[in-house]
C-alpha cells in the first residue's frame, strides 16, 4: 500500500512539473511571437523609410526584453565583481546603450520568418533554439532566458552559435589585460557617444 502511495505521489509530482514546464514554454513562445509581430508591423514593407519615432519604438521593442545587467555581467566576467559599484553602474548603462543602438544596424534581419526548434525550461531558466529564415538564408538564433517577477527576460543570445556575451567578453578582457578597466570604460564612453550622435 505504501509503495502504491509513493508511486502515486511520484506521478503527481512528475505530472505537475511537466504541466508547469509546458506552461512556461507557451509563455516564452507567446512573448517572443508578440515581439516578432510588433517588430514586423513597425517595419512595414521592405524598403520602407523610418522616422526617428519609429526607430525609437523599434529599439524599445527589440531591447525591452533583454536583461542588460545580466548580459553585461557575463560580458565583463570576474572583473564585474572587482570594480566599484559606481563603475559597475556606468558600465551596465554604457553596455546597454551600445547593444540598443547596434540592434538597429540591420533592420532587415527582423523580417526573417522564425521557427522554434526547442524550448527547454528548468525552473526559472530556459534555453530557446530558433531558426530565422530570410530569403534563402537560414540563421540559428538561440536565447538564454531567466524568469523574474513573473516575466521572462533574455540574458544572452547566440547567432549561429556565437554568444553575444562571450563575444564582448573576449573584446573586453583583451582591453583589460593590455590597458586596464579604466581604458575599457573610456572606450565604451566614446562608442556610446558616437552612437547617440548618429
Amino acid at each position: 500500500m505504501q509503495k502504491k502511495i509513493l508511486n502515486l505521489l511520484f506521478i503527481i509530482i512528475f505530472s505537475t512539473g511537466a504541466i508547469l514546464a509546458q506552461s512556461a514554454e507557451n509563455e516564452i513562445r507567446d512573448m517572443l511571437d508578440e515581439r516578432d509581430r510588433e517588430i514586423k508591423e513597425l517595419l512595414g514593407p521592405q524598403g520602407s523609410q523610418y522616422t526617428q519615432d519609429q526607430r525609437d519604438q523599434l529599439k524599445d521593442i527589440i531591447n525591452d526584453v533583454i536583461d542588460f545587467r545580466s548580459m553585461a555581467r557575463q560580458a565583463l566576467g570576474s572583473t564585474y565583481d572587482e570594480i566599484s559599484s559606481e563603475d559597475r553602474e556606468e558600465f551596465v548603462s554604457l553596455f546597454a546603450t551600445i547593444i540598443r543602438d547596434n540592434s538597429l544596424n540591420r533592420l532587415d534581419i527582423y523580417r526573417a520568418e522564425v521557427s522554434y526548434n526547442s524550448i527547454d525550461v528548468n525552473d526559472n531558466q530556459a534555453h530557446v533554439r530558433t531558426t530565422a529564415q530570410l530569403d534563402n538564408v537560414r540563421t540559428s538564433v538561440d536565447y538564454d532566458m531567466e524568469r523574474r517577477d513573473g516575466e521572462w527576460f533574455i540574458t544572452d543570445m547566440s547567432i549561429d552559435e556565437v554568444s553575444t556575451a562571450d563575444s564582448y567578453n573576449r573584446q573586453f578582457q583583451n582591453i583589460i589585460r593590455q590597458r586596464g578597466f579604466d581604458a575599457l570604460l573610456q572606450s565604451l564612453q566614446r562608442r556610446a557617444a558616437r552612437s547617440s550622435s548618429t
